[in-house]
């Protein structure tokens, strides 16, 4: 047999799907990657697979109606979601909301921020092999989660806002819980540590890997801990406080090299300093009404518009609403984190190696449902 002229270079670069069923893509989320090898040439991720149509329901419903939605976006920071709607409605319609109900809605805020953060540690630590943290993160968590089901009934979509403070009042067992799991924080800390901060696999699977710079930020509006992990300072809760953050003492926690360490560091330390913040709360927190007076059962605002920032677990939050002066919004836009953390990784991934993709996406925390609202 004559031989074969194969001289034509065959191409090396193939395709392989990430998802939308893999357990490290953390929801229904598929990347499409291009690679050479163990090399990624070429990252496109793909979303949509659970889009719900929040924001058109936010449009053909009552303002009232549409409250137990904002939890079901963003399902790990629901709590703040829903303050952060409130707070839109409340200001769209002019509503005084007493001191009290700002301190408890802080309160809750910071605990669920504590959740989330503690979710992503422990699920991120297992995508890279380490199952203890796993364990101690969610029996932490856990302890959170009967904290605010005492006031609001619920465990992960809450709906305890309402348009002039809160559902329900806090009481002293929720004051109790509260401070006994801030005691109980203090001696986490350096258990987490000893278990993954000084742990000499988890800082070569993070070290300069995945780099987010500040331009990379700029380009695709990445804020929140991804934005601070590469030295740039920026937290709503500080730049442009809303409710009682300006009376309070708190750091923004941030890092240098915008890599998946980074990444890690500064969410590690925002707990701590939820924690910190909480303390402060408690102590400052006023008695009088935990809702406002005279709230109008059926909300018809002024014509106008109005955008109300926020700080979710994942970064700079927004609601723009547009009034025409019915009961519902003409148009209820929702400003998302998780949409922009995500399309950084068309540049972020190209040129590592599939094993350091887990570890970079992992690192970003993307809550799939707040993108495909």
């Amino acid at each position: 047999m004559a031989e074969q002229d194969i001289t034509q270079e065959t191409s090396r670069v193939y395709s392989l799907n990430l998802g939308p069923q893999h357990p490290s893509t953390h929801g229904v989320l598929r990347i499409l990657l291009d690679l050479d090898g163990e090399y990624i040439v070429k990252a496109d991720p793909v979303i949509g697979y659970g889009h719900r149509g929040h924001e058109k329901m936010g449009e053909n419903r009552p303002y009232k109606q549409f409250l137990p939605n904002s939890s079901r976006m963003d399902y790990l920071s629901g709590m703040i979601f829903n303050h952060g709607f409130v707070l839109a409605v409340e200001k769209l319609v002019g509503i005084e909301v007493p001191e009290r109900a700002k301190y408890i809605r802080v309160i809750a805020s910071e605990l669920n921020r504590i959740s989330s953060h503690l979710l992503w540690f422990g699920t991120y630590v297992m995508d890279l092999g380490g199952f203890t943290p796993f364990l101690y993160a969610f029996d932490d968590r856990e302890q959170i989660l009967d904290i605010l089901d005492s006031v609001s009934g619920s465990r992960l979509t809450y709906s305890y806002c309402r348009f002039g403070g809160v559902c329900r009042d806090v009481d002293s067992r929720f004051i109790d819980m509260t401070r006994a799991f801030l005691k109980r924080m203090e001696t986490r800390w350096a258990d987490y540590d000893n278990l993954v901060t000084k742990n000499i696999i988890f800082i070569h699977r993070t070290r300069d890997v995945g780099i987010i710079d500040r331009e990379l930020c700029r380009q695709y509006g990445v804020t929140g801990p991804n934005l601070r992990a590469c030295g740039v300072s920026f937290d709503v809760r500080r730049s442009e406080p809303y409710e009682v953050y300006d009376r309070l003492d708190f750091e923004v926690p941030t890092g240098s090299k915008g890599d998946a360490l980074d990444r890690y560091d500064v969410r590690f330390k925002e707990m701590q300093q939820s924690c910190r913040i909480i303390d402060q709360a408690l102590d400052q927190l006023p008695g009088g009404a935990f809702v406002a007076e005279k709230v109008p059962q059926k909300l018809k605002p002024p014509k106008g518009d109005v955008y109300t920032a926020f700080e979710s677990a994942r970064g700079l939050s927004a609601y723009y609403m547009v009034s025409d002066g019915s009961p519902g919004p003409y148009r209820c836009h929702i400003r998302v984190p998780s949409f922009g953390n995500l399309n950084a990784l068309n540049d972020v991934l190209p040129g590592t190696m599939v094993a350091d993709a887990i570890s970079i996406l992992g690192s970003i925390d993307v809550v799939i449902p707040e993108i495909d609202r």
